[in-house]
């Protein structure tokens, strides 16, 4: 039986529900599951990271690991992994994921994978799928190293409903630090407000805005719905919305369960972080806009127009006399 280690993904002290995506992904494909909790007063996650659907739960709950650090958390997982003797370590789509797998795989001389969206065990063979070029092709890859470290898409796995585990708590020794590179301060942009990863709605805007008035406008349509709010590459470049909030190929990858492009044309490398939303709502006033291909919904028309309707209309099913 493989043996499939998953790094929960814990944030400001809450657990993440990709953790269970993960978890019920490996049981569902017949592996021995673990789970690694790295961080500082985690202890009370431990019950939930054994009904999330582990059977061992590898924790290295210490001061010094309050900040995240790649290095010392790289040799958590290594410590865990060997001791699980994992066949494969997957982590969530992440910051911090993305910066340790390397790592990780590095020292376990292991095969790495990045961005997979499924995973098939035939036998010992273990085989991953993953898009490449922006989406244009997909890759059915044959992992040859005897280990595998992968880092998941974002909403790649569903969480199975009724998954359980067992609670069987393994302690790891702090990591010594890494003098090479000391984390004084971690400084959050998004402060306040929802991540786009976490979000069950993200709503984002596009060229088609205009100014910061149209943004200030789609804004409160998503503050009404508490969503995620994101935008384009193109209102990034032009200064109306910073960095961290750009969905697409060289910003966040998300799969909310409804996103809602607001006066996005649809590039396909905005495409690339967000085609897996599991409903697609499009408003733009050209009718041959390619955001239209992959859109569940569209709405042809100005947004100026629209978003005020949209609001008016979700208020009335919202309010207890509709």
């Amino acid at each position: 039986m493989a043996k499939v280690l998953v790094i929960a993904d814990i944030k400001q002290g809450v657990l993440k529900g990709s953790t269970a995506e993960l978890l019920s992904k490996a049981k569902a494909i017949g592996a021995e599951t673990a789970v690694a909790a790295i961080g500082n007063n985690i202890e009370s996650l431990i019950p939930s990271l054994a009904t999330s659907g582990s059977d061992t739960q590898y924790v290295a709950d210490d001061p010094g690991l309050e900040l995240f650090s790649a290095g010392p958390y790289a040799c958590c997982v290594v410590d865990a992994a060997r001791q699980f003797g994992a066949d494969m370590i997957w982590f969530g789509f992440s910051e911090s994921g993305k910066a340790v797998a390397p790592r990780v795989a590095a020292q376990l001389d292991a095969a790495c994978a990045t961005d997979i969206t499924d995973v098939m065990l035939e036998g010992d063979q273990i085989e991953v799928i993953r898009p490449a070029i922006t989406n244009k092709v997909i890759q059915r890859v044959k992992v040859n190293a005897g280990q595998l470290v992968a880092v998941v898409r974002a909403g790649a796995f569903e969480a199975t409903e009724g998954i359980t585990g067992t609670e069987n708590v393994v302690r790891l020794s702090p990591p010594a630090p890494d003098l090479k590179a000391v984390i004084k301060e971690i400084v959050s942009e998004a402060s306040g407000e929802i991540d786009l990863a976490d979000a069950d709605v993200v709503i984002s805007v596009g060229r088609g805005v205009k100014d910061q008035a149209g943004v200030a406008l789609v804004k409160e349509l998503a503050d009404e719905l508490e969503a995620g709010f994101g935008s384009s590459r193109a209102m990034v470049d032009a200064g109306f919305m910073p960095h961290y909030k750009q969905v697409g190929q060289t910003g966040k990858i998300v799969a909310p369960t409804l996103y809602m492009a607001i006066g996005i044309s649809g590039a396909i490398q905005h495409l690339a972080g967000m085609k897996g939303s599991k409903v697609i709502l499009a408003v733009n006033k050209d009718p041959e806009a390619p955001i239209f291909n992959v859109a569940d919904y569209g709405i042809v028309g100005d947004l100026f127009e629209v978003v005020p309707i949209l609001r008016e209309e979700i208020k009335k099913i919202r309010s207890p006399a509709g």
